[in-house]
């Protein structure tokens, strides 16, 4: 796209602001969603006797991800709303999908040792 069609590229502000609605209902709506989920997470917990620490490391780090993720998700959207044309949209792109990325990594790292670290404590020998 030429730099002239760049510096036209705008949103109108009634677009903006219903997108920053919107934006925001989901947010709302995905931290109450959470709340419910942590909540009933929490009651199967302390329910069952069986459950493995493991488990509840591995079910708790897979909530705080879920939540991290969608955040994030929410926040770059918000932020492409707001971008002023289209290459600050590509750099926005660009610098979410290199932090989506590496919070990726980071987190199947993190599950990976606590499975690794529950199927480990799973095989020694009871007494």
């Amino acid at each position: 796209m030429s730099e002239q069609g760049q510096r036209h590229f705008e949103i109108p502000k009634e677009m903006r602001s219903m997108a920053d609605a919107g934006l925001e209902q989901a947010r709302r709506t995905f931290e109450k969603f959470i709340e419910g989920a942590q909540v009933a997470a929490d009651s199967v917990s302390t329910r069952t006797a069986t459950v493995s620490a493991g488990a509840k490391d591995a079910s708790a780090m897979t909530f705080t991800y879920a939540e991290k993720n969608v955040q994030a998700s929410l926040d770059y959207a918000q932020s492409l709303v707001h971008a002023k044309d289209l290459s600050e949209v590509m750099r926005l792109h660009r610098e979410y999908v290199r932090a989506q990325m590496r919070s990726l990594a980071e987190q199947a790292d993190d599950i990976g040792q606590i499975m690794s670290r529950t199927a480990m404590d799973a095989a020694r020998p009871k007494h």
